[in-house]
């Protein structure tokens, strides 16, 4: 990656960045300023001309999605999703909290895009700090005349609101923070109808991530081809990075998505390469749904097309969790399963039961009672798991399938090893207790 200028994170480390006065005295709200004079159709056709594509794990064209909105409708809402459940990213957090701004800026412009009375800001209950300063940030906004009635004079009013979820994975999904927002249960619902048909209060809706829509007054302010400028064909703009686990440096990063894993890991810009000089032994290289890589597969570019290639669901939220050589595999496998079996919302039977029969197989393996028939079992069920099988309603499953489908698949002999080692008096006394 040559020289990089950072965009997202232009703020972050300056004093005071959270007010509106240190804001609008690095260039904020020129953006909203342009926007307001131009047509809502004009703003949604540099967003797509930029090929702008979410940022929150999916990757579909955010200028795309806007034109879904039917061309007689009558109310709107922009739902902006903070949820941000997936392990281990917080590059969400860190663009609230230090500069909320931007996001509100973000808000404002795709509401007046999509033409959207409302905006709800959807935020993960364990953001207690982030809530706080976002809170503040809009009431700023407020006063200065950005939200509300006839905002800079434009004649056009939007409310802002924030939500806070009750702490649930599921409702990362669109339709399931839509049901979170109406007071409901988060359980997404069956599609169609889409969102964009009949969303929010049975209105029509738009559902972005927040990094996705503090992109969008960048896109605005400097056009579509500086967007383009950054990155590839397919993988354009500045993209945020989270790197944890055993790095020496680990954080949120912005960089373009030409950057290989290798690089997240090692290179200085980055993670500072492995403490204590240990090995890398696996990766899951955009939150743990997306499935997991090899030592032997570090060069994978982090864009939205070269995950695939190596067996993942895709890029996710780019957020690397790193584990090194010290790690059993089979402790892994057990502490992902458990996730998605916790997280699981019991709605389709498939995910239900598959997550809470993944985890119990991955118990059994690490308490030293596996069999090889387990993996292949492990493996059997993630391909019965999903929406893209067709046996669910959201991705979630699709989440819990491949993290535990790659770990098998691509640590199958040290499964093997570990299952030939094994004690049979314990393999007798895990199953007696089982039973």
């Amino acid at each position: 990656m040559a020289d990089y200028e950072p965009v997202l994170l232009r703020n972050v480390g300056v004093e005071n960045s959270t007010s509106l006065e240190v804001y609008r005295s690095r260039g904020g709200y020129q953006a909203l300023a342009k926007a307001l004079k131009m047509t809502p159709q004009e703003v949604v056709e540099v967003v797509k001309d930029a090929s702008l594509r979410g940022r929150g794990g999916a990757g579909f064209p955010a200028g795309v999605k806007w034109t879904f909105l039917p061309s007689d409708r009558t109310h709107t809402y922009l739902c902006v999703n903070g949820d941000e459940s997936e392990p281990p990213t917080f590059s969400n957090r860190i663009l609230i909290e230090n500069d909320p701004h931007q996001l509100i800026e973000g808000t404002i412009i795709s509401a007046f895009a999509t033409q959207a009375q409302a905006a709800y800001i959807y935020l993960r209950v364990e953001f207690h700090e982030p809530f706080h300063i976002l809170q503040r940030a809009i009431d700023e906004a407020y006063a200065a005349g950005y939200l509300g009635k006839n905002i800079q004079g434009s004649g056009y009013d939007l409310e802002c609101y924030i939500h806070r979820g009750a702490g649930a994975y599921i409702c990362g999904e669109e339709t399931g923070l839509i049901e979170s927002i109406e007071g409901k249960r988060g359980y997404p619902r069956i599609k169609p109808p889409f969102p964009a048909v009949e969303g929010l209060f049975r209105r029509p809706t738009v559902v972005n991530n927040v990094e996705t829509l503090c992109n969008v007054p960048h896109i605005v302010e400097r056009g579509a081809d500086w967007f383009k400028s950054i990155g590839f064909e397919g993988s354009y703009g500045p993209k945020l990075f989270c790197a944890c686990g055993p790095v020496n440096r680990p954080g949120c990063f912005e960089g373009s998505m030409d950057i290989t894993l290798r690089e997240l890991i090692f290179d200085d810009r980055f993670g500072r390469g492995m403490r204590d000089g240990k090995a890398v032994k696996a990766v899951f290289p955009g939150g743990i749904s997306m499935g997991v890589v090899t030592a032997d597969e570090l060069d994978m570019r982090m864009d939205f097309s070269d995950p695939a290639k190596h067996g993942l669901l895709g890029l996710g939220t780019a957020a690397a969790v790193v584990i090194d050589e010290t790690m059993d595999i089979r402790a892994v496998l057990r502490n992902v399963a458990r996730f998605f079996a916790l997280e699981s919302c019991g709605q389709c039977t498939q995910c239900r039961e598959g997550t809470g029969w993944m985890y119990r197989i991955a118990q059994r393996i690490e308490e030293g009672a596996g069999r090889i028939q387990d993996l292949d079992l492990l493996a059997e069920t993630t391909a019965n798991l999903g929406m893209m099988p067709g046996l669910s309603i959201c991705g979630l499953s699709d989440g819990a399938a491949f993290p535990i489908r790659t770990i098998v698949e691509k640590f199958r002999a040290e499964f093997e090893a570990h299952i030939r080692d094994q004690q049979p008096d314990r393999v007798e006394l895990v199953l007696a207790g089982a039973n």
